[in-house]
């Protein structure tokens, strides 16, 4: 992805909560690629995968322009929740690592749920 005027700061680099906004388009992008739509989950299932907990290590600045490489990895999958470890990086260079652990919501309960199976089964087979 590229950096955009709108993702930095008045010091000119990348505003450190953008870097968890690109995670998460990282992460609906790797649903996408299973063929999964967090629109259609939503409506037919009435789940939700939602941020319990983020880890973040900011180790090096992006700047207006750059082009970026997010890397989305799953670090641990359970019944109901799902780590990812993610990266960024510019040209090879680390600037971010996060790990971030989401859970499957029901959310007309608010409550967690199991992942359904054939869900399930699609991320094991990416992890």
């Amino acid at each position: 992805m590229r950096v955009y005027y709108e993702d930095t700061d008045a010091g000119g680099v990348v505003y450190y909560a953008n870097y968890l906004k690109f995670c998460e388009r990282a992460r609906t992008e790797w649903l996408r690629a299973l063929a999964v739509s967090q629109q259609a989950l939503l409506s037919e299932a009435g789940i939700g995968f939602v941020v319990r907990s983020v880890q973040a290590d900011f180790l090096s600045p992006a700047r207006l322009d750059d082009e970026l490489e997010v890397q989305t990895r799953i670090e641990s999958l359970r019944r109901a929740s799902i780590v990812f470890k993610q990266s960024i990086l510019r040209s090879g260079q680390l600037l971010f690592t996060a790990q971030a652990q989401l859970a499957c919501v029901d959310m007309k309960l608010n409550k967690p749920t199991a992942i359904p199976p054939n869900l399930l089964s699609s991320i094991r087979s990416q992890a």
